[in-house]
C-alpha cells in the first residue's frame, strides 16, 4: 500500500508522511532503535532488536506490495523521525475485518503533531482497505498516548493487568483499545 501527504508541524516545519520503501531499511532500523531507547512504553528494548537494515528493507518492500498493511514514515528535514503502521489479522473470515496499529515517534519530535498525523493516516489507510476496526494495546499509564487515541475515537474495551513487564517498573497494565470504523 502506498501513502503520501505533506503536513505542517506546530513549529512551522514541513513533515512528509509516506509509506516506507526498500531504500528506507537503514532509516527504519535507526528510528526503531532510537525510539525504543527513549521510552519504556514501547513493546521491546533496543538490545532485543535482531533485524538488519536489509531485513527492514524487505519488511518495507512487503508492506508496500501489501493490499492491506502499510508502514508510514514521517520525515522532517529529510530525516525519518517517526513511524506507524497497520497490519491485518489475516485473511480468515472471522478476523479479516480487524487490523493492529502501532506507532513510535522520536522524543525530540513529541508534541509537534506527528503522532496525531500518523494515527490519522493509518486510520485513513485502514478505511481504504476495508477494515471495520483498528486495535491497539498501550501501557495504561501512558497518558499522552491514551489521550491521543481517545481524541481520534478509540475506546478502551479492557485491560490486561500483567500485559507489560518493564525492566524498570515491573508489571504494568495494558489498555486494550479499538476504533470502530463503521460508526
Amino acid at each position: 500500500m502506498e501513502y503520501f501527504k505533506k503536513i505542517k508541524l506546530k513549529d512551522g516545519r514541513d513533515c512528509i508522511l509516506r509509506n516506507g520503501t526498500e531504500r528506507d531499511g537503514q532509516a527504519l532500523l535507526d528510528i526503531f532503535i532510537s525510539t525504543h531507547a527513549e521510552t519504556d512504553y514501547l513493546r521491546t528494548y533496543p538490545d532485543e532488536s535482531t533485524l538488519t537494515a536489509e531485513q527492514e528493507a524487505d519488511f518495507l518492500r512487503e508492506k508496500t506490495e501489501s493490499p492491506d498493511s502499510i508502514e508510514i514514515l514521517a520525515e522532517v528535514d529529510g530525516k525519518v523521525v517517526a513511524t506507524a503502521g497497520i497490519e491485518g489479522f489475516g485473511p480468515k473470515v472471522k478476523t479479516r475485518h480487524r487490523c493492529d496499529f502501532g506507532i513510535s515517534v522520536g522524543r525530540e519530535y513529541w508534541g509537534l503533531g506527528i503522532g496525531r498525523a500518523l494515527t490519522l493516516a493509518c486510520i485513513e489507510c485502514a478505511k481504504k482497505t476495508g477494515f471495520s476496526q483498528v486495535e491497539l494495546e498501550v501501557v495504561a499509564e501512558n497518558e499522552r498516548a491514551m489521550n491521543l487515541y481517545k481524541s481520534v475515537g478509540f475506546v478502551e474495551y479492557g485491560r490486561n493487568p500483567r500485559g507489560f513487564r518493564s525492566r524498570i517498573s515491573g508489571w504494568q497494565p495494558l489498555s486494550l483499545m479499538l476504533l470502530d470504523l463503521e460508526k
